[in-house]
């Protein structure tokens, strides 16, 4: 049997799966903090830091109680989690580990391919005398191995140790030990990791059971084609044939999207409409999201289910933007209600909101704009300014 899921429900449900129906002010100790990031899945790492660094503002949107220090104790001494690729670099539960292997002995091929394209003939020159250095020296940045007759010339240019040190790296040998002003900091993977994460093997069939498994669970409802995307882990052939071998512990769910229209069909486990209820309802104030942030990854479903178009325009000329360089999506309950541009400005302790843009419907109240200036007046404190500031125009 068929059944139809009402697009509140999908989106009660996937924001739950995300973590945003969760209390946000609840105390989080470092233990919640992992278990959070066990139950999203993955936590984008991003450089860009015109208000707050995208891994660290994806954990405060959740919990306006999150500590950096406790992530950085998780990731540098702790061990229990780390540092590697999904769709980009993200921080992953180190008991994912085990399943990373997978994706590690199929990048070792596709990269040597890939890089050989891009660098050219040699380029793994410097391999093995990058690896003999981080195992007689231990931990190195890429800064401590460049050449001193390389010319930089950014990320496209690499310098030959760093291309050893990334190569190792994102096929699992090397892991991150730490970051030094945001510069990776590379070591083996066993002196990094405890063992009990980092030795055990798990057969080929177990890691894609799990990979499709594990997707659905955060997912909530899902195609086989989403349940391949979420984690980049299979392949759609993989995530197909999952589904078929495992029909009797799936149903089928027709997912209504925004605004009307043809329902999507989705699978979900058995008892999920058994569960339905037991998914908390989104908070009712306004959040500011990481333009990273794991609910908009899927941008297609983001717009399917929310009705909210988003892209990140950063790499888009200024004359032709429609937004901004950086702006970042508004969560208001369930609803992704708009868009603000802001920019932390350090030196002078303020956060300024240079623009804020509403969607279609959506009225700008003056209980929402207290609800908005109480989430800007937060992340100004996260971020560590001291007040927001409504630069001129901010309304359009």
């Amino acid at each position: 049997m068929t059944n139809l899921l009402s697009n509140r429900d999908a989106r009660r449900v996937f924001l739950a799966k995300q973590g945003l129906a969760n209390p946000p002010n609840r105390a989080l100790t470092k233990a919640g903090l992992l278990q959070l990031i066990h139950d999203i899945g993955f936590v984008q790492v991003d450089s860009i830091g015109t208000v707050e660094r995208a891994h660290h503002q994806i954990l405060f949107s959740r919990n306006q109680t999150y500590r950096r220090e406790h992530l950085t104790e998780l990731l540098e001494k702790d061990g229990t989690l780390f540092e590697n690729w999904t769709h980009d670099a993200s921080i992953l539960p180190s008991a994912f580990f085990v399943y990373w292997k997978h994706r590690f002995r199929r990048e070792e091929v596709a990269i040597i391919e890939r890089w050989r394209k891009w660098r050219g003939e040699g380029f793994e020159a410097a391999f093995e005398e990058t690896y003999e250095r981080v195992l007689k020296n231990g931990a190195i940045t890429a800064r401590e191995v460049k050449a001193e007759d390389h010319v930089s010339g950014g990320w496209w240019n690499w310098h030959p140790n760093k291309t050893a040190l990334e190569y190792f790296w994102r096929t699992g040998k090397f892991a991150i030990a730490g970051r030094t002003n945001f510069q990776k900091v590379y070591d083996l993977v066993e002196r990094v990791l405890p063992a009990h994460f980092h030795e055990p093997e798990v057969e080929h069939d177990e890691f894609v059971d799990w990979a499709c498994r594990s997707a659905l669970q955060r997912l909530g409802f899902a195609t086989s084609g989403e349940i391949a995307a979420f984690w980049d882990l299979v392949t759609p052939q993989e995530a197909k044939s999952w589904v078929e071998t495992h029909r009797d512990e799936l149903t089928e769910v027709l997912i209504e999207p925004a605004g009307g229209g043809k329902p999507r069909p989705s699978l979900a486990f058995l008892d999920f409409h058994d569960t339905l209820d037991s998914h908390a309802e989104a908070p009712a104030r306004i959040r500011v999201l990481s333009p990273f942030d794991p609910t908009l990854r899927d941008r297609n479903r983001t717009e399917r289910l929310f009705g909210f178009f988003y892209r990140i325009e950063i790499f888009v000329p200024e004359p032709k933007r429609e937004y901004g360089y950086y702006v970042f999506p508004l969560l208001e309950g369930d609803r992704l209600i708009g868009r603000i541009d802001m920019k932390a400005d350090r030196k002078a302790g303020t956060l300024d909101v240079k623009r804020l843009w509403l969607e279609p419907g959506v009225k700008a109240s003056a209980g929402r704009l207290e609800k908005l200036e109480a989430e800007l007046e937060r992340v100004a404190r996260f971020t560590g300014v001291e007040k927001v500031v409504f630069l001129e125009g901010w309304r359009g």
